[in-house]
Parts: C-alpha cells; structure tokens; sequence
C-alpha cells in the first residue's frame, strides 16, 4: 500500500479527527479508516470533473477486499455499498447493512487504506404503502451500524407516491448523510425516465427543503446479466440531468453490467453523474470467471459461465456452487444467490486462493478508476473539503428555490392525476 507523504500525513490525521461522523467515531474510537458521508464524495467528483466515483456492491469480503485495495493503489475517493436485496434483513448476501461498515472499517486498518470511504445502503426500497411504517425504525439502525450514506428508492411507486415517500423517510435521515433518490424503475419495460417524472420528484423535493445528492434513473441498462444491448441511454441521461442542472443534484448510474468501456466513458464525459455501481461484475470476476472488457460474464456454447483455471475459486468449490444452483434451479441471473451459503467456505480456503480472489477484483476495479471512470487522485480532494468545512458535513448544495405552497400533499396529488407526460423510446430495467 502506498505511503503517505509527511504533509499529506498530517492532513489525513486532521480529516481523521473531524471527518468521521459521529455514528462512525462512536463505533470506532481507536479506527485510522477515514470513513467519510456521502456527500464528500460527490463532491470531490464535481470538484475534479467530469469524474464517476465507483460505488461497489461488496457482496463479499474478497469483493470489498479488492476494492478497497484498487482505491489506495489510485489514490481514489471509493463508496462501497450493499442494497436492501443484498443485505436486508432478508438477504442473499453475508454481508449486510448491519455488518459492512464493521467489515470495511476493519479492512481498512488491516490494509492501511487512507482514501476516504462512504459507506451506503444502496435501493432502500419502498415498494408498497406498508413498506413506509417500518422504514421509520429500520433506517436509523443502519446509520447507528456505521452507514453514511442511503438511497431511499420509492420509485416503484407512481409519482406523487414516490416523492410523498421519500418526504416522510427524510427526517430518518441524519442531516449530514449522503442522500439518494430515485425515479422511474416502475416503468420497466414500458419506459425509461423522462424529464418531466425527474423533475417533479426533485421539485417536490426542493419545495420541502430535501436536496438529494444524487439522483438514480431508467436509463435504458439492466442491474445483473445484460442479455442486450441497447445498453444506458446517453443522451437521455445528459437531458434529464441538464433539467435538473438549477437544483444541484448529480447522477447516480445503477446497473453497468453489459455497457462497454467506451460507454461508460461517455457517461463521465457528457452527463452530471459521479455515481456508478458496480455490483455482479465484480462477484464474477472474484469467483474467477471469464468476463468481457466490462465484467459481464461470457458463456460457453452450451450457455454455461466459462471458470478459468487457477483463478478465482478453486475449481472443486466452483464444481460445489454450480451442483448447488442446478439443485436449487437457479438460473444464470440467480447465482447471486450463491453469496450467502458460500461466503463461510470461500473464507475457509486457503489464503493464496483468497488473495487471487481478491486481486482480480483490484486489477478490475483500479483499471476503472484511473483509465475509464477519472477518479485516479481524488482522495486527497476530500481531504482537502474536510479541511476547509473542518466538519464531517460539507453541508447541502442546494438551496429552496420552489415555494412549499405549491407542493402540498393535496397539490403533489392533483399535479400527478394531471400530468401528461411523455414515454421515452422502450427501454429494460430488472432489479
């Protein structure tokens, strides 16, 4: 791991003193991780430009480990994350909302890692009315677990739904949290986001004083296996972030699987996004799978995952995971659902087969950090933030610029029953 230089040395050690939060700093008293809010983050991205901080599903410890090496070796500002479906409190992952900021935490100092990480329960999701109630006890146990980070996903919803959603659970939040919303994934094959659903949803926000840091669309791409290839809308993203330009929220890009390089690149070069997840590339490229230039899994003629041999898993633990999808059905999409059986095995082999594990996720993830995703050196940029705010909050970007008379429950309702919005080209979006 690479050293720090004495001055950089003696502006780590300040940020470790004031940037921590105070969830972080309770349950760490003695940490040298610089667990950061979310919003540093972001910000950094914008301060350098035209930069997309990874956001790395950590289904694994051989996954979190990877990345988190990947992010010292480019001196990168890194957000590792697990979703609700992931590590809620029904899973298909060991790790979890209550567990991975003790598992980064301790990484980090094994590792000496000394880039701020934000740590974010990513597609908090509120799928029906009911879903609400019970968010309100559960979303504060995952910032007393160490998040700083959260994205409140009611997008299931219909319209005015999702933003009433997302106006009650804000005040679960802490105010200095990194904060993410999201719009138009109950359109799933119907459509993709329009301009007209983002800014309803941000607008009532505003109107109410929320100013999200980020905001996740329908863009065109699917989360898990991409079997097309029509791949995120561009264009579609830069229009819908430009409405948005006056109210100060970024992009966050969910679902990278199955879009090229050169895709992604285009999303850093023409969109406001600082955001992008990564999640079943990098639990495939750890189990040692052959992938293409993206991490999407390639298949054999016989539509089989092709292992590579000596990489990843061994090939008698890959032989016991594949035995236990075809026992338990799963299909391709569905080995995702081997993380939570199999984590207490594969941390039971051997070390050389776990730091294999973990360096072909490093080699991945740095080489999009610092040649697809410019995020090589902003870590030193939130240093610098924490510095200047001498807080563990930068503080919103955002100021109230809608009149709160216009949005009320009653308003938000009538503006949705009468909006005519317009459907972009079809697109898919699974979640």
């Amino acid at each position: 791991m690479t050293s720090l230089r004495s001055d950089d040395l003696k502006s780590f050690e300040k940020a470790l003193a004031i940037g921590r939060p105070p969830n972080v700093a309770t349950l760490f008293p003695n940490s040298r991780a610089l667990i950061v809010s979310g919003r540093f983050i972001d910000r950094a991205m914008i301060k350098k430009g035209k930069a997309v901080a990874i956001a790395a599903n950590s289904r694994s410890e051989a996954v979190t480990r990877g990345v988190l090496k990947a992010a010292q070796r480019a001196n990168a500002a890194i957000i590792i994350e697990i979703a609700k479906s992931e590590g809620g409190a029904k899973p298909y992952c060991a790790v979890s909302y209550w567990n991975i900021a003790r598992l980064v935490d301790s990484l980090c100092n094994e590792l000496h890692i000394t880039v701020p990480v934000a740590i974010h329960a990513d597609h908090y999701g509120i799928k029906k009315k009911q879903d609400i109630e019970p968010a309100r006890t559960e979303i504060p146990t995952l910032f007393e677990a160490g998040l700083t980070s959260i994205a409140i996903d009611a997008s299931h919803l219909p319209d005015d739904q999702n933003l009433l959603a997302n106006i009650e659970l804000h005040p679960y939040i802490p105010k200095w949290a990194g904060y993410e919303t999201e719009v138009g994934e109950i359109k799933g094959k119907e459509g993709l986001s329009t301009k007209e659903e983002a800014l309803f949803l941000i607008q009532g926000l505003n109107a109410h004083g929320i100013f999200p840091d980020w905001i996740a669309l329908n863009n065109g791409t699917t989360h898990g296996i991409e079997a097309g290839s029509e791949g995120i809308q561009v264009e579609l993203t830069a229009g819908i972030h430009k409405a948005l330009e006056k109210y100060q929220v970024s992009g966050a890009q969910h679902g990278t699987s199955g879009n090229s390089t050169q895709r992604l690149k285009q999303i850093v070069e023409k969109t406001r996004t600082t955001k992008a997840n990564f999640a079943t590339a990098l639990q495939m490229i750890a189990w040692g799978l052959e992938v293409n230039d993206y991490g999407n899994a390639k298949l054999d003629e016989n539509g089989e995952f092709i292992k590579i041999k000596g990489e990843g898993v061994s090939e008698e633990v890959w032989e016991k995971m594949t035995a236990y999808a075809r026992e338990k059905g799963l299909k391709k999409g569905d080995y995702k659902k081997l993380n939570l059986p199999f984590e207490n095995l594969l941390l039971s082999q051997p070390m050389e087969i776990r730091k294999r594990m973990a360096g072909r996720v490093e080699e991945f993830v740095y080489h999009l950090l610092t040649d697809v995703l410019n995020t090589k050196d902003t870590a030193p940029i939130v240093i610098e933030a924490i510095l200047e705010a001498g807080s563990y909050d930068p503080g919103p970007k955002a100021t109230r610029i809608e009149d709160p008379k216009d949005w009320t429950p009653e308003k938000i309702a009538a503006r949705a029953a009468s909006a005519q919005q317009g459907k972009a080209p079809a697109g898919s979006f699974d979640d």
